[in-house]
């Protein structure tokens, strides 16, 4: 931080998405000035997006609690820190001792990753809470890596990430890093390194079914119905083994199961799958050669290839695909970043390493993962009585009416729970269900230090940034709202196991900056206890205003595997026996598109198959640069401007319909309908339209002036609790079968 006059300069991180921008807040009489990117950042070297200046409105916003509120029959009331956390830690209590610990969930959102001190204390807090009702926002955004990670390298969070500043060919299967930025890929200015890679003769090919930001500056870019992704993954592969194109190299010799890979694949020919995916046999040969003959190259998918039907199987073979070519661990392949504070030891320490399938949902018994179960189970678990029925929710951070599946359902069941308590710092369409909301302070008011996302980095840095603005005397941290619940929940006779260590860990917390600065010492980069060492500490970071470059990333296997073999297990048998379901759903609809989707127990759900009751579309999301989820629609300067929410539409589906640009249409699905501006373009390929995620904030009782104003419709009110990844869980929030219909006009 620097200082001339009045005006001082701040330097530090915007933890408003994954790509870890470095900023420079010019503070001027104790209000911000301006909001610029950080040139000397050694990450970001200047570059920012939109979203950065929302840490002003997110600061200054007049709708952000800033006390504790009760709900009444005339509306919230402020009430005090002491009485709030008495209620909530006595309901939750209650309602445990009458209809045992189950009956109290716990759902966290997406911002929590973006807190170090919250994640320390999370831990400990759930376990004194002592229920295995857990849910977060990881089931609809990001499981079947996770669970790939585990089978395969045997830790959950040894997620691979493209080396994209040293790669020469560069295949992205349904992401769109132009806008996120990255997405388990942290990569700030994406614009301008694919632009690298293609200005040292380099290849960038996208597959989606919209022609995205990312695919309108790339090579080539391929249309491919949605939902397919695992058959142009299994074509390619083919292609490989059938060609003789494998070259494992050195891991080779650590792998287990590439025989077993090349007996699976075999008969997934690109002219079996291409009637399927919709891209010609010829081009997926081509492409898979063009993939082999590279040196070196990597693959990478996101969203669209992970959040649908078979979300585990695609994300499988992509790590399947960069590893049989050699390109796995390999600079300008897909590496493993080694950050600072090694969140991978530390879970390893912890035993996280990460577990599928210990337990089961109680309705649908849907698998748990990292003791969570699938967020597409809540509303359901709410709503069916019988033992370990859920009635009272606790949610940090989290909007789930809007970003999980069905949300009218959510909706319908947060508002019969017993009790539902919310730490969050806005009344949402979420917490306006509330009996008690705790604020905890804003991204400015809060030192920061990003313990999860150099661990996804596609290079290796470090940065720590000290609170800009102190916040209010009467304020409080995430980490102290959830250690003072803790210790009121770990009541006498409550706390034996790991809730009594929990409790007594939480009863004595150490300010999170103690922990990081243990961390940052005793990590890979670290100073140890020797001041004279120059190693990494938090003094040195502190001093480091600008942040640390510890380098690219660089090999490190097989020494950091975790599986019992001590080996890469290329073929887990749970993938394996997935595979039938795929090769089923190929047989059985031939090249026509996926049809309905399964449930938990492999059946299908009915109805919504592709041309069944007139849902002859496939609904996609799509991510917006100036958005983020749904929690930063309140910040006028992102949502000002032209109608951004709007169902993207060929025009020759629309002219199928009678349906002109601009028009008013109503999308239908089978569990919801919202009405929508339609806008004809084709950047989406036929059969298939998209709306964006995040929106829908008209509901009653929302508290946010701005939102409301530009409120738009939700995605989720028409995608499908019931659409999952049966394998594991994952909500399939892409592919959804949909019709739409022109919205009649009331005659004046």
């Amino acid at each position: 931080m620097s200082s001339h006059g009045t005006t001082r300069t701040h330097h530090r991180t915007c933890n408003l998405c994954e790509a870890m921008c470095g900023v420079e807040i010019e503070v001027d009489g104790g209000r911000i000035a301006s909001i610029r990117g950080d040139q000397r950042d050694p990450f970001s070297r200047g570059y920012i997006c939109p979203k950065a200046l929302a840490l002003q409105d997110l600061h200054e916003d007049k709708d952000r609690l800033r006390v504790p509120v009760r709900r009444t029959a005339s509306g919230f009331q402020r009430i005090s820190w002491d009485e709030a956390l008495d209620e909530v830690a006595g309901r939750l209590r209650e309602i445990q001792g009458r209809h045992g610990r189950d009956a109290a969930a716990v759902y966290v959102g997406n911002p929590t990753t973006h807190n170090y001190a919250s994640l320390l204390y999370l831990i400990p807090f759930l376990e004194t809470l002592r229920t295995r009702s857990r849910f977060s926002s990881t089931s609809v955004d990001q499981l079947p890596h996770h669970l790939v990670a585990t089978l395969l390298f045997g830790h959950q969070l040894l997620i691979p990430v493209p080396d994209v500043d040293r790669t020469s060919f560069l295949l992205i299967v349904g992401a769109n890093p132009v806008v996120s930025n990255g997405s388990l890929m942290s990569a700030p200015g994406m614009p301008r390194r694919l632009k690298a890679i293609r200005a040292r003769g380099g290849t960038v090919v996208v597959i989606d079914p919209r022609r995205t930001e990312t695919a309108q500056i790339a090579d080539r870019h391929h249309f491919i119905r949605p939902g397919t992704d695992v058959f142009l993954m299994l074509g390619l592969l083919s292609t490989l083994f059938a060609e003789r194109l494998v070259a494992p190299g050195r891991l080779g010799d650590f792998m287990n199961g590439i025989d077993d890979i090349e007996r699976l694949v075999s008969d997934f020919t690109p002219e079996r799958v291409a009637p399927k995916v919709g891209i010609p046999a010829a081009q997926i040969r081509e492409l898979a050669r063009a993939f082999a003959a590279a040196r070196p190259a990597v693959c990478y998918g996101r969203i669209g290839a992970c959040l649908q039907e078979f979300g585990a199987l695609t994300t499988w073979l992509i790590a399947v695909l960069n590893l049989v070519t050699g390109n796995l661990d390999r600079p300008g392949g897909a590496m493993f970043a080694r950050p600072a504070v090694d969140v991978v030891a530390i879970q390893d320490l912890l035993g996280q390493r990460g577990d599928f399938d210990r337990s089961r949902s109680r309705v649908r018994k849907l698998p748990a993962f990292a003791g969570e179960y699938p967020v597409a189970a809540l509303a359901e678990e709410i709503l069916t009585e019988g033992p370990g029925q859920i009635r009272a929710l606790l949610t940090m951070a989290g909007n789930p009416v809007l970003s999980t599946p069905n949300g009218r359902a959510l909706d319908r069941a947060l508002a019969g729970l017993d009790f539902m308590a919310c730490i969050d710092f806005y009344i949402n369409e979420t917490t306006r269900h509330a009996h008690v909301i705790l604020p905890p302070t804003g991204p400015l008011e809060r030192d920061h230090y990003d313990l999860a996302f150099h661990a996804f980095a596609i290079r290796n840095t470090a940065k720590y940034a000290p609170a800009l603005f102190a916040p209010a005397d009467d304020a409080r941290h995430d980490w102290q709202i959830l250690v003072d619940l803790g210790v009121r929940l770990a009541a006498p006779g409550r706390a034996a196991g790991l809730a009594g260590r929990a409790a007594r860990l939480l009863k004595r917390a150490l300010p999170p900056t103690r922990l990081l600065d243990a961390a940052l010492r005793f990590g890979p980069y670290g100073a140890g206890v020797s001041p004279l060492s120059g190693g990494l500490s938090l003094r040195r970071l502190e001093r480091e205003v600008h942040g640390v470059d510890l380098g690219p990333l660089v090999p490190c296997l097989p020494e950091r595997l975790f599986t019992r073999s001590g080996r890469i297990e290329l073929a887990p048998e749970v993938l394996v026996a997935d595979l039938d379901r795929a090769r089923a759903a190929l047989d059985r609809e031939g090249g026509r598109p996926l049809g309905r989707a399964v449930n938990g127990a492999g059946e299908a759900s009915a109805p919504g198959q592709r041309g069944e009751a007139g849902y002859d579309l496939q609904l996609i999301g799509r991510r917006q640069l100036r958005s983020n989820n749904s929690w930063l629609h309140n910040s006028l300067r992102l949502v000002k401007g032209r109608n951004r929410c709007t169902l993207l539409m060929h025009p020759e589906d629309a002219a199928r319909r009678g349906i002109a640009a601009a028009q008013r249409v109503r999308v239908c699905s089978r569990v919801g309908s919202i009405d929508i501006e339609v806008e004809l373009t084709d950047e989406v390929m036929p059969g298939v339209v998209s709306v964006p995620h995040g929106w829908g904030h008209g509901r009653d009782g929302v508290r946010l002036e701005t939102a409301r104003q530009h409120a738009g419709e939700s995605v989720n009110d028409l995608t499908d609790d019931l659409a999952i990844d049966a394998l594991s869980g994952t909500a399939a929030l892409n592919g959804v079968p949909v019709r739409v219909e022109p919205v009649a006009i009331p005659p004046a």
